[in-house]
């Protein structure tokens, strides 16, 4: 069982840069393929990024690419999450995941979650 501590978020103008941090537990973190998902009010949880286990893999939703950066330290048992050029629209809950494929679409594909953590982007 993995246990995800989301850190980080805040509230940031439109053009900045946050950094989220996903602590985990257990000694098996490598093996798990990594997302980081949101879900703004009223809409659906999406995926916005995700990492293999051994940090060699990435898959980036089309509204991040060239702004988010995903990594992982398997050492430390973190996942972070590079966020620049933040946009209002990027304002959510963001949520750490780990799952077993990293090109997985689908919530419902990932095992473990953490709790969230707010993101607000001001205009």
């Amino acid at each position: 069982q993995v246990q995800l501590v989301e850190s980080g978020g805040g509230l940031v103008q439109a053009g900045g840069s946050l950094r989220l941090s996903c602590a985990a537990s257990g000694r098996t973190f490598s093996s798990y393929a990594m997302g980081w998902f949101r879900q703004a009010p009223g809409k659906e949880r999406e995926k916005v990024t995700a990492i293999s286990g051994n940090g060699g893999s990435t898959h980036y939703a089309d509204s991040v690419k060239g702004r988010f950066t995903i990594s992982r330290d398997n050492a430390k048992n973190t996942l972070y999450l590079q966020m620049n050029s933040l946009k209002p629209e990027d304002t959510a809950v963001y949520y750490c995941a780990a799952g077993y494929y990293y090109n997985a679409v689908n919530p419902s594909q990932f095992r473990y979650w953490g709790q969230g953590t707010q993101v607000t982007v001001s205009s």
